[in-house]
This record gives C-alpha cells, sequence and structure tokens, in this order.
C-alpha cells in the first residue's frame, strides 16, 4: 500500500503509537497526528488514502474534524474508532459520510479490513475524478455545434430528431457525431452517456 496514505488522528500517544505499528506491519504508510488542528496543519493530502480518527479529542473531536474536511472539500475517506459505545455520534458520523465506526476494544483484522475498503473507495474516488478530468478537457476541444449534438446524443436522441431541434439536415448531423465520437474517443453512445453523466451534462 506504499502508494497510498493512512493519516492516524488520536490524542492519546500510546494509542497513537499502536495503531501506525499496527497498519504499518500490514504494509500501509502511516503519517500520525496528535491533534484533529495538526492533520487540518497537512499542506496538501495524498491524493489515495483514509483518515483514522479517534471520535473523542480535547479541542476540535472527530465529529468537527469531520466537519471541517468537507468545509475545504476534502475526499478522503473518513473512519473512526472510539472507546465509547455512543450510537446516536456514530449515527451523526455515519450520516455525514463516515466510511466505518469501530469501538474499542477491536480485534486488528477488523481495523485493517476496514482500511483496506477505505482506501479501495479511495481509489474508485480518485479514479472516477480522473475520467471526469479527462472527458472535460475532450468536451472543451468540441466546438458550439458539437457540443449541442452531444448533449442531444447523450438524451437518446435519433439523428432526424436532432436535426429538426438543431436546424440543421440529418447529413450534418452525421458529420457532427462523427466528429464527436472522435474527439471524445468514444466506441459507443453508452460512452457519450457516461461521459455526459460524470460532467453533469444531462
Amino acid at each position: 500500500m506504499a502508494d497510498a496514505v493512512v493519516y492516524v488522528v488520536d490524542d492519546d500517544d500510546a494509542v497513537r503509537d499502536s495503531l501506525q505499528a499496527l497498519l504499518e506491519s500490514n504494509g500501509f504508510h502511516v503519517e500520525s497526528f496528535e491533534s484533529a488542528a495538526a492533520l487540518l496543519s497537512v499542506a496538501g493530502f495524498d491524493p489515495v488514502g483514509c483518515i483514522v480518527s479517534d471520535i473523542r479529542m480535547p479541542g476540535m473531536d472527530g465529529l468537527q474534524l469531520q466537519q471541517e474536511l468537507k468545509t475545504r472539500g476534502e475526499a478522503l475517506p473518513l473512519l473512526f474508532i472510539t472507546g465509547h459505545a455512543d450510537v446516536p455520534v456514530a449515527v451523526t458520523a455515519m450520516k455525514a459520510g463516515a466510511v466505518d465506526f469501530i469501538e474499542k476494544p477491536f480485534e486488528e483484522a477488523t481495523l485493517i479490513g476496514a482500511v483496506d475498503r477505505a482506501i479501495r473507495l479511495s481509489r474508485e474516488v480518485r479514479h472516477r475524478d480522473s475520467e471526469a478530468a479527462e472527458h472535460r478537457r475532450r468536451i472543451a476541444e468540441l466546438t458550439a455545434r458539437e457540443h449541442e449534438v452531444l448533449v442531444c446524443l447523450a438524451q437518446g436522441k435519433q439523428n432526424k430528431v436532432i436535426g429538426l431541434e438543431l436546424g440543421i439536415s440529418p447529413r450534418t448531423v452525421e458529420i457532427h457525431r462523427a466528429r464527436v465520437f472522435e474527439k471524445m474517443g468514444a466506441r459507443s453512445v453508452s460512452d457519450l452517456v457516461r461521459a455526459a453523466l460524470a460532467v453533469g451534462l444531462v
């Protein structure tokens, strides 16, 4: 997991060191912090990874950290560990997007499994973001008319209907359609639909 980073946040030195040792012994690259504020001082998070945080900490607690990360637009999956069986807090954390909520004491395999899932989710999000960025780049290269044809195609409209809506001949629609496929690197209409959905065109 050298290409991913697990950020551990816990104000208890012994717990933090134990978590770091456990995760590193299972092949994870770990960076640990004694407070939420220390984590938030990081200039930029690795694009693939997750955050493992205690939920009850002095100063900024886990839920406040979660909210601040959302405010900053940080998308790393967040999972909480706690020594307190607090169902309302767990529900609040999960509703706000936490991927897991683990109570102490926990089996080592439980934590490792949760971190594995969180990192897989992080990779999936990163992949989707990269794909969307590539779609946006390609769409930006379309002419205004090609852009209109792309939107119509993504809406499932046939050439004849597109021609009527745009006031152009079916032959002209075919020419624009071919250019859209070429510029978008698409092999089928479903490829165009996926691209349009990824960037919010439809």
